[in-house]
This record gives C-alpha cells, sequence and structure tokens, in this order.
C-alpha cells in the first residue's frame, strides 16, 4: 500500500500561508497540516478553510450557500411563525461565523453594510435584498470591493443573525404575548461538518440552542439576541466574541 501523502504548511493561519493552505486543500491529494504560533488563530483558520472548501466558482457558492442557510431558514419561519402560540420560543442555529464583525472587507464598504445589518430599522425585504446583492456581487466579482468577506457561509450565518433581531421586533408588536427568538453559535463540535475535528461533542454543541428552546415565560432576556455555545449573551454588533471558536 503506498503511504499517505502529506504537506505541512507553516504559518498556515493568515497571509500568504493561508492561501496556500487554501490551494493545497482544493488541489492536494494527501493530508494538509496547518501550523500557527497561536492556536486559537489555527483553529480560526482551520474552520475558515472548511467553508472555502468548494471548488465551484464563488458566484455559485454564494448562490447555493445563501439560498439554504437564509432564505431557507426564512422560508420555514413564515411558514411556522402564524402557528406558534403565545409563549413560544425559536431558537436558531448560527456559528460564530455569524457575527457581525466578520463583514470585514473593503472599508469603508464594510462599514456601511455593518450599519445597515445592525439598524434598528432593517426590515425583513431589506434583509433579503442585501442576500440577494451579495449574490450579485459574488456573481459580477465585485463583492470584495462592496465590502462583503470571502466567504458565502459568512454572509449566510450573518443573514440568520440579523433576521433573529427583525423577528423579535416583529414579535415584541404581536398580540401573543412572550415570543422569543434568539440564536446561537453552538460551538465547533465534532460532526462530520468539522471531519470531526471540533473539540465540542454533539452533546455540549446541543446545549444553548436547547437552553433557548426552554427559556422560562416572561423571561426579559435575552430576546433577539446572539450567544456563544456556554450561554453567553454576545454583543454581535461590537463583539467580541469569547472564543476563536
Amino acid at each position: 500500500m503506498a503511504a499517505q501523502r502529506i504537506a505541512v504548511v507553516t504559518g498556515g493561519n493568515k497571509g500568504i500561508g493561508f492561501g496556500i493552505m487554501k490551494e493545497l486543500c482544493a488541489k492536494f491529494s494527501g493530508i494538509v497540516y496547518l501550523t500557527a504560533r497561536d492556536e486559537g488563530r489555527g483553529r480560526a483558520a482551520i474552520e475558515e478553510l472548511k467553508k472555502a472548501a468548494a471548488t465551484e466558482p464563488f458566484g455559485e457558492q454564494a448562490e447555493n450557500t445563501i439560498r439554504v442557510n437564509f432564505f431557507g431558514t426564512l422560508a420555514l419561519c413564515r411558514a411556522f411563525f402564524p402557528l406558534l402560540r403565545s409563549h413560544a420560543r425559536v431558537s436558531t442555529v448560527s456559528s460564530s461565523a455569524g457575527h457581525l464583525l466578520r463583514i470585514n472587507g473593503n472599508e469603508p464598504a464594510a462599514s456601511a453594510l455593518r450599519q445597515k445589518l445592525s439598524s434598528s430599522t432593517l426590515t425583513e425585504e431589506e434583509l433579503c435584498e442585501l442576500m440577494n446583492q451579495f449574490v450579485k456581487k459574488a456573481k459580477d466579482g465585485t463583492w470584495k470591493e462592496s465590502g462583503w468577506p470571502n466567504s458565502t457561509y459568512v454572509v449566510s450565518k450573518i443573514g440568520v443573525s440579523a433576521l433573529t433581531r427583525i423577528q423579535q421586533r416583529a414579535f415584541d408588536a404581536d398580540p401573543r404575548p412572550d415570543m422569543v427568538v434568539n440564536n446561537c453559535h453552538p460551538g465547533y463540535v465534532d460532526t462530520d461538518m468539522t471531519s470531526h475535528k471540533g473539540p465540542l461533542t454533539i452533546e455540549q454543541g446541543a446545549v444553548c440552542p436547547s437552553y433557548l428552546a426552554l427559556l422560562p415565560p416572561d423571561i426579559k432576556e435575552p430576546r433577539g439576541a446572539y450567544l456563544w455555545y456556554d450561554k453567553q449573551i454576545v454583543d454581535w454588533v461590537n463583539g467580541p466574541t469569547p472564543t476563536a471558536w
């Protein structure tokens, strides 16, 4: 049996090293090891690589990812929300990638996008338009200049997090009392999606989503919030996030 081919990239968490990682992960027929001086940054880079591992054109990735992760979530909510009863609890799974500060493309365009997405008056229709705008920019190759990050997964999960805030405002005005929706980052969990490299167990990853689904009646917070896997409420607009993953 032929020996397994192995590649090692030093300083692979950023810059040229990260670019080399992306190329090797896409084209090298073997195991690719990323090394970094900081373990947290190295793990964060690995997580990012797993979101950018697709080989389809970026525009096609954007269309499919936004359709499934954002518009799929939205369609489900539109179908089920009219059926909810008073004191309902909605728990949506976002990601560490869903924090607003992951909009880190070209400034000041990125700053303008963050301002729009965090606006207290942002509507569902306006959010959908922003998601469609990203897909259009991804297809014509101008997403970076427009401030969007170089990850379709990041944009889709930011959209989900922004949607939660809009939905809670609608719940607050709903005649059915005590309706609550939150979203959370479940953690870097040992699943097929992470190629079983996540340090958290499935049970640990279920802690925060389940906590949000079981919030007691008339709770004051969290409402329309973004939580970390350990149930911490995180400032979605300004950060910081508690850990890299």
